[in-house]
């Protein structure tokens, strides 16, 4: 996303998807686009640009599904676009840069570094929990009260 890349573990990936056709929810917490109908299953959308603290996509392109198990269900991550499955090696793992967001650091285990890249691990039990997301939405609802 952006000029960043991101990625999660491939046991946590049920399967990666083309955009779907994404139905609002009136008053969810900002980082839920909507819902999706995934073969007949419901599917909750995050926004994980708005999760991460990235600025929104001005190209107008749709957004990509990643589908995420967990144990609420399958859980839609929407990202730019997908790479390739990869093998890295535990020797080029590094914690957290501090030139991260606070947004990010909360959902990032830390980063590989490959050959022309930094390679940002997401924490897919953070990046798909609704509990961070209503801390997140309500500490902006009061902050907009004040």
């Amino acid at each position: 996303m952006g000029d960043r890349f991101f990625g999660i573990d491939v046991a946590y990936v049920q399967e990666v998807i083309r955009h779907q056709e994404i139905t609002r929810v009136p008053l969810a917490p900002p980082g839920v686009t909507g819902l999706i109908n995934l073969r007949g299953q419901i599917v909750t959308a995050l926004d994980l640009r708005l999760r991460l603290g990235i600025p929104a996509r001005l190209d107008g392109d749709p957004p990509m599904n990643v589908i995420v198990r967990t144990d609420d269900g399958p859980v839609s991550l929407l990202v730019d676009e997908i790479g390739d499955v990869l093998d890295v090696s535990g020797a080029s793992w590094e914690p957290l840069p501090e030139t991260l967001t606070d947004a990010s650091k909360v959902l990032i285990d830390g980063v590989y570094k490959l050959k022309d890249c930094l390679l940002h691990l997401l924490d897919p039990e953070l990046a798909t929990s609704f509990a961070e997301l209503d801390r997140r939405h309500a500490d902006s609802s009061g902050a907009r009260a004040r």
